[in-house]
């Protein structure tokens, strides 16, 4: 059995040995990030392996133990650090893409007319249906994150946001004959 100590001292040696495999490893797991270093995931894994190794039960695989503690963090990383956004910018750009869907072409004469009505058919559908809209297509929500934190099944969600599209298609289509 490995003393506590013992632990230390080969989780350092680990670290010491295998530091640029780590750092290759760490990098290809995260080549598409340019924000985030493999060399500050590895030193962050490594301050809390070590920091905590004299409390830790004897690791027998160091090697398994590391990597996957790795693995977890860039996982964690992945999970939430997104990107930040401008919430209008983004508003507008969801508004141009839903406005481009019930326009056949991308280049068409309509559109800030047609951002306006749609801007208005959204505020007319009924608060349900608006509800979901709004948080599916402009807010950027799962339907699984809506239903946690409404605690509306997500079948129903997915139901009256089709339904809220047929309407707004309706609409929005209504308003296009009278332009043409």
């Amino acid at each position: 059995m490995v003393s506590n100590n013992e632990n230390h001292n080969n989780l350092k040696t680990f670290f010491k040995d295998e530091y640029q495999s780590l750092k290759a490893y760490t990098k290809s797991r995260i080549d598409d990030a340019a924000d985030r270093d493999a060399e500050d995931i590895i030193q962050d894994i490594a301050l809390k392996i070590l920091s905590r190794s004299e409390n830790q039960s004897p690791i027998d695989n160091i090697a398994g133990f590391v990597y996957n503690s790795i693995r977890n963090k860039i996982i964690d990383l992945m999970r939430t650090k997104k990107k930040p956004i401008n919430p209008m910018s983004e508003m507008e750009n969801r508004l141009t893409e839903f406005t481009e869907l019930f326009n056949s072409t991308s280049d068409n004469s309509y559109s800030e007319d047609m951002k306006k009505e749609l801007k208005k058919a959204i505020i007319g559908l009924k608060p349900d249906y608006r509800n979901v809209i709004t948080a599916i297509d402009f807010k950027g929500y799962t339907y699984k994150e809506l239903s946690i934190e409404t605690g509306i099944p997500e079948g129903t969600l997915m139901s009256r946001r089709h339904r809220a599209i047929a309407i707004l298609f309706k609409a929005l289509e209504t308003k296009k004959q009278f332009k043409n």
